[in-house]
This record gives C-alpha cells, structure tokens and sequence, in this order.
C-alpha cells in the first residue's frame, strides 16, 4: 500500500509539470542581454513559493532565486502578481551556457510543480524577438507589437493562459480586435485594438520553434484624462498617449493657457521696461537742466546818482557759484569779461571789495 500510495504522488507530480504551469518553451535571445519569462500558476498556489530552477534536468538543477528570498542578484530577479497568478522570473547578462530553466511552485507534502523552458542564446540577429518586452495602453486604445523574426515565420498571436490565439488578418481576444499585417518582410505586426483593462496580461507571437512573450498592461481611463489623437489614429498608434493633453473647463488645452500666460507676462515686462527708461531720460534731462542754471554767474547791475548831480555811478557786481570759486584758480578765459573805463575829463580810484567779489564802476563826467 506504501509503495502504491508514493507512486500515485509520483504520477500527481508528473501530471503538475503539464497541468498547472503554463508558459513558453523556447525563447531565443541576444548575448550580454536580458528576458523576462511569465510563468503562469493554478489560483490555489497563491501564496506558495515560487522559484527559478537552472538545470538540463529537474532533480539535478540549482534552485537561483525564490519570492521568499530578497536577495535578488543582478543576473536573477522574481517577481509574483497573486492577483493574475503569475510570477515573472528576469535573466540579465544573458551568456551561453544559459539553457535550460524551470519555473516551479513549491508544495510541503506532495512534488513541486514545474514548467521547463529553453533559452537558444545568439551572438548573431535572434530568430525571433520584438522590440520592448514591456508596453501599456488606455482603455479604448490600442497597441502594437513588431514581431521580428528570421527563420521561421511567425504564424500566430496568443494570450498565454487561454486557448485564444489569431492566425488570420483579423481576429479577437477578451473582446479586444485583433489585425496582423505581414506586408514588411520578416516583420509581423499585431495591433489590438479597443482595448479594456481584462485584457492586461502576457501575449506571445509564436511559430513552430519559438516563442516570444509581450507583457500588455491597459490602465482605467479616468474622467481627467483625454487624448489629443483621433480615433483613427488611436487604432493605429501604439503604447501609451505620449501627447496626452488634459482640458480646462472652457475646453482650453494648458499648452494654450500657457502660451497665452507666456505672451501677457513678456508684454507686461516690456511695458515696465519702457516706463523705467523714461523715467531714466526725464530724470537725466532735469539734472542737466539744475546744473546750467546752478553754475551760471550771478551778475547784479544797478547805476546811482551821487551828491554831484552831474557824476553818475554805474554798478556791477559778478558773484560767483560756490562751485565755479573752487575753480577760479584755473577760468577758462571765455568766461571772463573785459571792463573798459573810459574818463574823459577826470578819473576817480576804484578799489576791491574785501569779500573778493569784483566791482566795475563807470564814472561819467557831463560837458557843457
């Protein structure tokens, strides 16, 4: 009864490696590169442990990296979505003697389960690759995978996990429309169209030997977020609304209320700019003005008629600027005047005012 009982784990153990992970089987991929590898389980293994296991092999390979180990090195790294129920392993620095793998789940009492994969690593162009392992969509748009191949050619499109797979020009999964165009040699080009959030999760184009897995993630489309691009143009472009443009109220795009912000704020600094030049000149010209009129010569005349009513006097006083006295030392001769004191029939003495201001006097003498 013991040996039945252990043969019958046996054959549950075996039935595991085909049943209760699904993934791909054969991958080919760049030297010195990286490739992440879905590996997708049974909702009853949700919080068991998942792990990566290197080897020809299963009882002979090395178990090089767990979800209850954090310890993630560069060249392995695991990740677990228990809400897909899927785990994805990642294998950078990709070199030759990187094969054979497997993804398995551990179980306490009955065998891990198991699911084997081959790595077919090349120095040369891959057999079969894309672009980005990695893309997103919104929802009612759409995304486009370039399938690249050499030998042999990609026949099919399929959702791993499920049965649904398109070969022909059109088709659809979860809802989502499908179109393969193949017109560019060794390039065939898939585009799902009108795209929900159920149809997140991992693709793969596929052909005979290899298969290549595309991981599609569609986000929720809120009420605050919009699109510039049309509808015919949604369903041709790709990944993710890189010219998403968010509207105010009044219908006005931020790039046009900040192109308008930008022409007032330009506007308004070369209005300030003119006013403080103005300001500048006027100030300069009223400066000049104060200075001719403070510097100038003061000069006060006045005549006087003395005791002698035939003797008149003549006065003129030159007071200077207290700024032009610092200079008398050295006058320019254009400021000075010549005074000529004609006498015809007699002279009377002039003398300097003690203050140094000068003192022109004229003195007349009339004739009979």
């Amino acid at each position: 009864m013991t040996s039945l009982y252990v043969l019958h784990l046996i054959l549950v153990g075996l039935m595991g490696i085909h049943g209760e992970i699904v993934g791909v089987s054969k991958v080919s991929v760049k030297a010195g590169g990286s490739v992440s590898i879905p590996c997708l389980y049974e909702s009853k293994y949700r919080d068991n442990v998942k792990c990566l296991c290197k080897g020809k092999k299963w009882p002979n390979c090395k178990y090089v990296v767990k979800t209850n180990q954090l310890d993630n090195s560069e060249e392995f790294s695991i990740s677990d979505d228990k809400n897909q129920g899927i785990f994805t392993v990642t294998i950078n620095h990709l070199t030759d003697d990187d094969s054979s793998y497997w993804c398995s789940v551990e179980r306490d009492v009955l065998l891990d389960v198991k699911k084997r994969f081959e790595l077919s690593v090349t120095n040369d162009v891959q057999s079969l690759y894309v672009d980005k392992q990695e893309m997103t969509a919104f929802e009612g748009g759409s995304v486009t995978v370039w399938c690249r191949y050499e030998y042999p050619k990609v026949t099919e499109w399929c959702k791993l996990g499920s049965s649904s797979c398109v070969t022909d020009q059109t088709g659809s999964i979860d809802g989502a429309t499908v179109s393969i165009n193949e017109s560019v040699p060794k390039v065939f080009t898939v585009t799902m169209s009108e795209l929900r959030t159920k149809n997140s999760g991992w693709y793969c184009c596929a052909n005979t030997d290899f298969q290549m897995p595309v991981h599609i993630t569609v986000h929720e489309l809120t009420s605050t977020t919009a699109t510039t691009m049309s509808p015919n143009t949604a369903k041709q472009h790709t990944v993710q609304p890189t010219n998403s443009t968010i509207n105010g109220a009044g219908g006005e795009s931020l790039q046009d209320k900040h192109k308008s912000l930008t022409i007032v704020t330009i506007f308004t600094a070369t209005l300030v700019l003119l006013v403080v030049l103005a300001a500048f000149v006027g100030y300069r010209i009223m400066i000049k003005r104060n200075n001719t009129k403070t510097e100038g010569p003061d000069i006060t005349a006045g005549s006087k008629i003395g005791n002698d009513p035939d003797v008149h006097y003549a006065t003129v006083v030159h007071n200077q600027h207290p700024a032009a006295q610092h200079k008398q030392n050295n006058i320019p001769e254009e400021i000075v005047t010549y005074s000529t004191i004609l006498i015809k029939e007699s002279v009377r003495q002039t003398t300097e005012p003690v203050d140094g201001s000068v003192i022109y006097n004229t003195i007349q003498t009339k004739t009979e």
